[in-house]
């Protein structure tokens, strides 16, 4: 069974916890609003920050959107790396990195309706800098697919079962339901089930 991940540290300083405040509060906002809908006012209102203090610290409603989208992209990046240190079967691995995802988008509906709707809306340097740490957790991705394959003689189209994979995982907050659904640690049992036994069945095949 995967190892459970530590609980990420309280940030350090006032300005750092207040910070993780208005990120919650502007990750709110836009999941309701949309990122074009929402304005700075509505930003401010709901952090219960002045406007004038808002603009001082954010100078746009992008650069908060830009905080979510790396802070989320980063935790989740970070956890997965913790998590994965001194495993060695690659099944085992790539089920980590399905529980290590599902569990922080379960607890996060929020973030991860923003992240999904909203993934074209940074532009420029924000958005290399998001791209960037997506880059880095596909290429995980990518890497586990590719240890499997040479681990267990499979042949399979790796880009097609990464983004397969994320397809399965993303839309989640589309249809979870806590009442009735299942929590992260079964779901991802389940979703590793049914995507290994499709990967490793349909490699074989191909050999």
């Amino acid at each position: 069974m995967a190892r459970r991940h530590r609980a990420a540290p309280a940030p350090a300083t006032r300005f750092d916890r207040r910070l993780a405040e208005i990120l919650t509060h502007a990750t709110e906002v836009f999941c309701k609003k949309g990122y074009e809908g929402a304005s700075m006012r509505d930003l401010s209102r709901a952090s219960g920050m002045s406007l004038a203090g808002l603009y001082y610290y954010f100078e746009s409603k992008e650069r908060l959107l830009f905080l979510i989208q790396k802070h989320t992209f980063s935790t989740i990046v970070e956890r997965l790396k913790a998590r994965l240190e001194g495993v060695s079967d690659p099944e085992h691995k790539i089920r980590i990195f399905i529980l290590n995802h599902l569990e922080y988008f379960l607890a996060n509906p929020a973030n991860m309706k923003v992240l999904s709707h909203e993934a074209e809306a940074l532009k420029n340097g924000f958005a290399s800098e998001v791209a960037a740490i997506k880059r880095e957790y596909y290429r995980i991705c990518v890497g586990l697919l590719d240890q499997l394959k040479s681990d267990r003689g499979l042949h399979f189209p790796t880009r097609i079962a990464v983004l397969s994979l994320f397809g399965m995982m993303n839309w989640i907050y589309t249809w979870h339901n806590p009442r009735v659904d299942a929590d992260a640690e079964q779901l991802a049992r389940e979703m590793s089930d049914i995507f290994l036994r499709g990967v490793m069945a349909g490699g074989r095949a191909r050999r």
